[in-house]
């Protein structure tokens, strides 16, 4: 087992939002994620990258007006690639994707 998730740790409150997000977001991994989400350092460090990323995306959806198209393409990219690599991670330690 990864010594990382023996490591008992305290999320921040960011972490935990994107930690729910992504459990959201990417149900094949969801499981896992709830296991280790909490324990793993570097997955809290992605999950907190993806609150701040998946938060800015939100306001900027809601923002009224054709100015934001290219920050809201350039954060949905962002997003993308954060759920990749957590998609990635658990792979990674043994997960699977679930059908």
């Amino acid at each position: 087992m990864d010594k990382e998730n023996d490591k008992v740790r305290t999320p921040t409150g960011a972490e935990r939002r994107g930690l729910r997000r992504l459990m959201l977001r990417l149900p094949a991994v969801r499981a896992q994620l709830q296991l280790i989400g909490e324990k793993s350092e570097s997955l809290g460090s992605l999950c907190e990258a993806y609150e701040d990323a998946s938060s800015m995306l939100d306001r900027l959806r809601s923002v009224v007006g054709d100015t934001n198209h290219a920050m809201v393409h350039e954060y949905e990219i962002v997003c993308a690639e954060i759920e990749a690599d957590v998609v990635k991670y658990c792979l990674e330690r043994g997960g699977r994707l679930l059908d």
